[in-house]
């Protein structure tokens, strides 16, 4: 899982620029965009909101990002206050009572847990830690006996829900969860709930690249989110347009090391212990950013083949991959607009 959540396809860009010609719609009266960043949840947060002034406009910003900075106090799992802080250190002890919020949310990654065949699993913090993510060259991957040492208190399925007395339990000791691999695409949920009641009608929320967009841009035109290439930092091979959508990426490129000519990045396998490997990227399109937060997870824990058909299983969602040899896979929805010279995702 992420430690870091929301990687981009090589810093996966939300570049405000605007779309095709011919695609703005008329607006009722002036609007302007405002932006506003923040360092929330471990990452580079970026709001931008369209208002029709900047009084509403910076108003919606500080109300937007309090919101993200409040859901990580509640439920971060390096905060030791935090609800998830307190339900690790009650493991193999006592059940712990939480927020509604809180147990709706761990409620709901059982589920795409459950979804997903345990590729995506927050009980992943029990493992030991035996990996370091430092972009060096490392002799040998650790022990096989430490690795599957590693694991044994990893599995979603022993969690234990009270939903009378609203009670988390972890039945063992030393048994960790962290929501992180679904915590940032939550916080951009919810912030939109709060800019929805301010009545913001268009905006583009980034959190690492986690992006969710809606409504239009100032001049009435869609979103435009480009796609960059791992190889090539800040470059852009594809872009989509897109409103009231979700496109959020998980990729290996920023927090991995090597051993031989392998990569390995940063998202393990909950079953096996070891890193991910197969992918350098996944970008999921979906209208539910929480949900596409952790499906990117999913298809990296699945690899190419089994993630692909994964998604494309699923109604009203699609991916865009890049694998561990480059090919660019994409699921049979998808539809990507190419830059010149860049090469059209296959569908296998």
């Amino acid at each position: 899982m992420k430690p870091t959540p929301g990687i981009a396809i090589w810093a996966l860009l939300a570049l405000l620029f605007s779309a095709e010609p011919g695609s703005a719609q008329s607006v009722s009266a002036p609007r302007h965009t405002f932006t506003r960043s923040a360092h929330l949840m471990g990452s580079h947060f970026t709001f931008t909101v369209v208002a029709e002034n900047d009084s509403a406009g910076q108003r919606a910003l500080r109300a937007g990002l309090g919101e993200v900075k409040r859901i990580d106090r509640l439920m971060s799992f390096w905060d030791s206050t935090s609800e998830v802080v307190r339900i690790n250190r009650a493991a193999g002890v006592r059940p712990v009572a939480v927020s509604p919020e809180t147990f709706d949310l761990i409620t709901r990654t059982l589920n795409l847990s459950r979804l997903s065949g345990g590729a995506f699993d927050i009980t992943f913090a029990s493992a030991d830690k035996l990996y370091k993510f430092d972009r060096q060259a490392h002799a040998a991957l650790p022990d096989s006996a430490a690795v599957r040492a590693s694991v044994r208190r990893i599995g979603w399925q022993k969690i234990q829900m009270d939903a009378a007395k609203h009670t988390v339990f972890l039945p063992e000791k030393g048994m960790r969860i962290n929501l992180a691999g679904i915590l940032q695409g939550y916080g951009l949920r919810r912030a939109k709930q709060v800019l929805d009641k301010m009545d913001i009608k268009g905006g583009l929320m980034n959190g690492s690249g986690d992006i969710y967009c809606w409504g239009r841009q100032a001049d009435g035109s869609l979103w435009r989110v480009a796609i960059g290439d791992p190889d090539h930092p800040n470059s852009v091979a594809a872009w989509v347009d897109v409103t009231d959508m979700a496109v959020v990426t998980a990729g290996n490129y920023e927090q991995y090391f090597t051993v031989g000519n392998q990569v390995y990045g940063h998202i393990i396998n909950p079953h096996t212990g070891y890193p991910s490997i197969g992918l350098r990227s996944v970008t999921i399109l979906c209208s539910d950013v929480e949900l596409a937060d952790g499906l990117d997870e999913v298809v990296f824990v699945k690899g190419p083949t089994a993630g692909l058909a994964f998604i494309n299983s699923l109604k009203g969602i699609d991916c865009t991959l890049i694998t561990d040899d480059n090919r660019t896979l994409a699921s049979r929805g998808m539809t990507l607009n190419y830059y010149h010279g860049a090469t059209p995702a296959a569908r296998p």
